[in-house]
């Protein structure tokens, strides 16, 4: 595919993103450092950590903790989450009234048993009309703001139950924006293989952009996912874990340029010193340590760096600490060749998805339990 094809900015509304790469949330990892670290490596849209509907309009501080933005992006973007159609009408009105959010998408993924057990996340496409009626308040909330809302989905709860096309006629049906299809089922979870055709599947059935999801672990895979599918843009998630660079090399595929260097062990502390600070301004010296130290094994995933400094790092209470075990790394050892093209982060194995009881009779609305969009932030 000519490289012209591929460096089209991807259009959401009004808003237009020069990359077509967005950020996907990652509950714990996506807050406003992670996100102005991947930002400076890259053009794209990078979407906060989900937030429940029912949290911010009832004003919990959790949720509202999370709508903190860094200075570099320059489109405040946030992931919600939530059931009722009032609730995220309102919820809407709050993030681009009072937060300056310019893009609202909106979750219908999420596998966590937590979730869909009281029928959220991914289970909540399979009740048709609720789903259209969520778009449909969330759009009309938007409107006034000129904001433009997308909506993220699953192929359906499992090969049997399958939702994903309905969900793009009813969102297209709705005014979204766009719609990203993660290429597997609830039930898969994390583990085995995306499904592109699905995804192209989905590309050829609507008119509105598609933003494609699953197995994007280089560069390459988000250009060989686009020929494959013709879809709009792509969404990244666990790819860039312990590897902000990725949206580095993403850019200059994305621009034609495939001529990108492994970094090396050196090149990888140094974002890893970065990493630590933006968290230490975002939320003081110690807190942001203690929060840095999740992402250590990913950074050193395939290096030499043995289990004492991997503990050590992974303990670190100050910069002093981290700067100083950073110093004794080898900043000489190349990248580890043999992790490129490989999963990062969980993966799991499949497994049968929670559900009320009786949810699979019907795909009209029914009752929800209200227990599936609490005051609590995550996913």
């Amino acid at each position: 595919m000519p490289t012209t094809a591929l460096a089209r900015p991807l259009r959401l509304g009004n808003l237009e993103v020069a990359t077509p790469v967005v950020l996907a949330p990652m509950a714990g990892v996506t807050n406003a450092a992670f996100r102005q670290l991947c930002a400076e490596q890259g053009a794209g849209l990078y979407v906060c950590e989900m937030i429940t509907s029912r949290g911010i309009v009832e004003g919990d501080a959790i949720s509202l903790r999370m709508l903190s933005f860094a200075e570099a992006e320059t489109v405040r973007s946030v992931q919600l989450y939530g059931i009722d159609p009032a609730y995220i009408g309102k919820a809407v009105r709050i993030l681009c009234a009072e937060y300056g959010v310019g893009h609202v998408d909106l979750n219908f993924g999420c596998p966590v048993p937590k979730i869909t057990r009281k029928g959220g996340g991914a289970a909540l496409p399979w009740k048709a009309t609720l789903l259209g009626e969520i778009l449909t308040e969330a759009v009309r909330a938007a409107e006034p703001y000129a904001v433009p809302v997308t909506m993220k989905t699953r192929k359906g709860i499992d090969d049997d139950h399958l939702t994903y096309l309905d969900a793009g006629r009813i969102a297209q049906d709705a005014g979204c924006a766009a719609i990203a299809l993660h290429g597997r089922t609830a039930a898969q979870h994390y583990s085995g293989t995306a499904d592109w055709d699905a995804i192209g599947t989905l590309k050829q059935a609507v008119d509105i952009p598609v933003l494609g999801n699953g197995d994007i672990w280089e560069a390459s895979d988000a250009l060989a996912m686009v020929e494959q599918t013709g879809v709009d843009g792509v969404v990244v998630g666990r790819g860039c874990l312990g590897r902000p660079w990725l949206f580095r090399d993403l850019a200059a595929a994305f621009s034609g340029d495939d001529a990108t260097a492994l970094p090396t062990l050196g090149e990888v502390a140094g974002w890893m010193r970065r990493h630590a600070e933006l968290l230490a301004v975002d939320m003081g010296e110690e807190r942001g340590c203690i929060e840095f130290r999740k992402h250590v094994a990913w950074y050193l995933k395939g290096f030499r760096a043995g289990g004492r400094m991997r503990h050590a790092l992974a303990t670190i209470s100050s910069l002093a600490d981290l700067d100083a075990l950073l110093a004794d790394l080898d900043h000489d050892e190349p990248y580890p060749v043999a992790e490129l093209g490989t999963p990062r982060g969980r993966q799991g194995s499949p497994k049968k998805v929670a559900l009320p009881d009786g949810w699979l009779t019907s795909r009209e609305v029914g009752h929800i339990d209200a227990a599936a969009e609490d005051a609590t932030s995550g996913g």
